[in-house]
């Protein structure tokens, strides 16, 4: 079996320009800030974007705005980065803003290839009149469709490993990983303490199957 295990520089390295990666974590809860480092430093551009927040501005993904690597943010919530409007204003950036919940349904559905969801929650709000979600009527009831999210990378850090990809989160670290370690084609783990051999971690405690991590990255 070959090892998952790659340094920071050699992960990113398989992050192409113009890619889509999901990036876990509520802030700085659970961001993989080592790989968010090193993909401002390779200078990683025309990225799509999927994340809650906006980061601050110079803080978490925050960082790849303001460097200008970012073609398109869709997320929750950005009233941290003050920078982030100033640039949808002037065109350098795209910002698709949907309700946390609606968010990580959509990426549940990617992850479990569904067609999308349906929802009421943003009707006739924002989320409509930008046409983020598309209203649909089913048995007399309006709904808002969105599509599903997939994305080509997931970017995620973990609190435990093992040398196969299983991942135990710690507290919040866990925020949304289980779902997007679902919905992405290559996820790349950083492991805040040393990689344990096989077995060692408990089966119960496990949040995501080693089948679904491609790439560990061993944080320092």
């Amino acid at each position: 079996m070959s090892s998952k295990l790659k340094s920071v520089r050699e992960a990113v390295e398989m992050i192409p320009d113009g890619a889509s990666i999901l990036i876990n974590g509520f802030y700085q809860q659970g961001a993989p800030e080592d790989i968010i480092n090193e993909i401002l430093a390779q200078k990683k551009k025309d990225l799509t974007l999927y994340n809650n927040d906006a980061g601050e501005e110079f803080v978490g993904l925050g960082k790849l705005i303001y460097a200008g690597l970012v073609k398109k943010l869709v997320c929750s919530w950005c009233g941290l980065n003050p920078l982030l409007p100033k640039l949808v204003e002037q065109g350098k950036i795209e910002l698709e803003l949907n309700p946390q919940g609606t968010f990580v349904e959509r990426i549940r559905a990617g992850g479990y290839g569904l067609g999308g969801i349906l929802t009421p929650t943003g009707l006739g709000t924002i989320v409509e009149e930008k046409g983020w979600g598309k209203r649909v009527n089913l048995g007399g009831k309006d709904m808002l469709y969105h599509e599903p999210i997939r994305a080509d990378f997931c970017i995620l850090e973990a609190y435990e490993a093992d040398w196969v990809g299983n991942l135990i989160f710690r507290r919040t670290q866990r925020c949304f990983g289980p779902a997007m370690a679902t919905a992405a084609d290559v996820v790349i783990a950083s492991v805040n303490t040393p990689i344990q051999p096989i077995g060692a971690l408990e089966p119960d405690h496990i949040m995501v199957p080693g089948q679904l991590v491609d790439v560990l990255v061993q944080r320092r």
